[in-house]
């Protein structure tokens, strides 16, 4: 209750400092013009785009993800109205579907343990669990991406869970995922001398049909590997030699900056700098072409700062949220359906990771107090953070959810983040229309130093009423994150509305 009202406090004085730092005179900023056109031909940024991601083994605590969970409940509407709610993980590989009571563990097979690897830590995922999942799921809004474990599975086991969960969720469900970051297996779960993605389809193939045989409209994402994006294109190559193919709705892969923790690269400026963004351009390129060759769509389903849990001071901080406003603005406008940023308590993800978060570590090799580790949510990258039965969006969660207002568009194409680097900032924007003729634009100040004057020239606009809405804290490393609405409202003049964009903070302006 302590940290609650500690969080408190500090909103209040990070609103007041921000507020003023708005109102402050640009004079001095450099200077931009990004011209809107008229025309919005795009991609389309769904209802749903906005998700998170936990561990499948969230679901031993058959209380969390359920209808009694309000605090839950209400932290997910708050952050999107129809949201998506992705079940995978590391700890995916290790679980077991116990239909009943009476059901036995099966045995399973060996598995290397390699230092820095998740160990192999069975648990059973039970059908009041999945019911109370479901309850959950009706409560929020929300749908489900439900991850069925590969690594140490069987194809009779996979379809037995597959045709509970399907019968279970319902319209909840969106597709199932089979396996996690199956790219990696070859640290631990297969012969690395023969994994890769002929084995992976061969394995794949063999799950995803025995649970199609017992759910007839089962839809499949795949291959949600970790870093080798370069699976997607050969998958999409491969796909038409596959016979009777099961249902794919979606290529699916994942995302951090870096890791872990210990790695001093993983800083505020380099999260920041443009060269970051570049990086995600290249994978996008490449997954969405994937994705079109196979003609599916394309999802991030989990992703954040930095892997291994988070680190403190930079996946916990105001940084992180202009960070993922930005991924997730970047990853819409190249059409992917939606972001899942993972999180989650402290015990599923340090169970994931090998048992402990290296920031943990981290933080009492820098002498911190209990009282004082306690301030930060575990893991540290999490959206949604624990502080005992409270529940509080993290600056992580803000800057997803100042991306998602932008749902329901479909984006004009014009390159305006090139129009504010040729400005000497580093800043970028992005702009939709939508259906009722209403322009929104969203400029993004990462610069750490220099505040920018932007002047938007609509094409086709000439006046018309004006709101803002700012994505702001007291600094850069503030522990906090806030959404604020009109502080430089206004009206359009013969087509332009000029806004200031302080340095650490990003501007949401929209017209009509």
């Amino acid at each position: 209750m302590t940290t609650i009202t500690r969080r408190r406090f500090v909103a209040n004085a990070a609103l007041a400092v921000a507020a003023g730092t708005l109102r402050a005179q640009t004079n001095n900023a450099a200077q931009a013009t990004l011209d809107i056109p008229a025309e919005a031909n795009g991609a389309h940024m769904p209802e749903d785009f906005v998700g998170l991601s936990y561990e499948v083994q969230q679901l031993t605590d058959v209380a969390f993800f359920s209808p009694a969970n309000t605090g839950l409940i209400e932290q997910c509407k708050a952050l999107a109205t129809h949201g998506v709610l992705r079940l995978g993980g590391n700890t995916s590989e290790f679980g077991w579907f116990k239909a009943t009571p009476e059901s036995q563990e099966p045995e399973h097979p060996h598995t290397r343990e390699v230092e820095g690897e998740p160990k192999a830590q069975y648990y059973a995922v039970t059908p009041e669990a999945i019911r109370n999942l479901a309850e959950f799921l009706k409560a929020t809004g929300w749908s489900c991406l439900y991850g069925i474990g590969m690594g140490t599975n069987t194809p009779e086991r996979a379809a037995a869970e597959a045709e509970f969960v399907a019968k279970t969720l319902g319209a909840g469900l969106q597709y199932f995922q089979i396996g996690n970051e199956a790219d990696l297996f070859r640290n631990h779960l297969r012969d690395p001398n023969t994994w890769g993605v002929k084995a992976y389809l061969e394995e794949w193939l063999a799950l995803a049909r025995a649970v199609a045989a017992k759910v007839p409209n089962a839809k499949f994402g795949m291959p949600d590997v970790a870093a080798s994006v370069d699976w997607l294109p050969q998958i999409a190559e491969a796909w038409p030699s596959i016979q009777n193919p099961p249902r794919v709705t979606r290529l699916t892969h994942h995302y951090y900056f870096g890791g872990p923790a210990t790695n001093p690269n993983v800083n505020i400026p380099n999260l920041l700098k443009p060269a970051t963004m570049a990086r995600v351009q290249k994978d996008a390129d490449m997954a969405a072409g994937a994705a079109k060759k196979m003609g599916v769509g394309v999802r991030m389903t989990e992703g954040n700062t930095c892997y291994r849990g988070g680190k403190p001071g930079v996946s916990d901080v105001f940084a992180a949220a202009l960070w993922a406003a930005d991924y997730a603005l970047l990853l819409a406008w190249n059409g992917y359906s939606g972001v899942n940023l993972h999180g989650g308590t402290g015990k599923s993800v340090a169970n994931s990771v090998g048992g402990f978060l290296p920031g943990d570590v981290m933080l009492k090799d820098q002498g911190k107090t209990a009282e004082e580790i306690a301030t930060h949510p575990h893991p540290f990258y999490t959206p949604i953070g624990t502080f005992g039965d409270k529940y509080a969006l993290e600056p992580v969660a803000h800057g997803l959810k100042f991306a998602g207002a932008f749902a329901g568009g479909t984006f004009v194409r014009s390159d305006l983040t090139a129009k504010l680097q040729a400005a000497g900032v580093n800043a970028t924007a992005y702009a939709v229309k939508r259906a009722g003729g209403a322009v929104s634009a969203i400029i993004l100040n990462k610069d750490l130093e220099k505040d920018v004057s932007v002047t938007l020239d609509v094409a086709g606009a000439r006046n018309g009423a004006v709101k803002t809405e700012t994505l702001q804290a007291a600094a850069i490393d503030s522990r906090e994150a806030h959404i604020v609405r009109g502080n430089q409202a206004g009206r359009l003049n013969d087509g332009k509305y000029t806004i200031a964009v302080p340095h650490a903070s990003g501007v949401r302006v929209t017209i009509g």
